[in-house]
C-alpha cells in the first residue's frame, strides 16, 4: 500500500535544485537554507524530495529564496 506524501512541493524542490546554475545537490540545498535560518540537513532535503517530511511555512519560504524559485511555483506549479 502507497503512503500518502507528507507534502506537495517535493517534486518541485527537486526541480528548483536542478534549474539552479550549476545545479544544486542537496547538500548545497541544505547548506543554504540552513544560512538563512532552517534546520533541514541533507537527508531531510532528500525526505523533503520524496515527500516523506512536511514542509513548514518558514521553511517553504526559505526553500524557495535558496532555489530562486517563487513559493506560489513551489506550491502549485504556476509563476506568481
Amino acid at each position: 500500500m502507497k503512503t500518502k506524501p507528507k507534502n506537495i512541493v517535493g517534486a518541485r524542490v527537486r526541480k528548483a535544485r536542478a534549474k539552479c546554475r550549476p545545479p544544486l545537490t542537496q547538500q548545497e540545498l541544505s547548506d543554504r537554507v540552513v544560512r538563512l535560518g532552517a534546520r533541514i540537513d541533507r537527508a531531510g532535503i532528500a525526505k523533503v524530495e520524496v515527500g516523506l517530511r512536511r514542509v513548514y511555512d518558514h521553511e517553504l519560504t526559505l526553500l524557495a529564496k535558496a532555489t530562486g524559485v517563487s513559493v506560489t511555483w513551489l506550491l502549485t506549479g504556476r509563476r506568481s
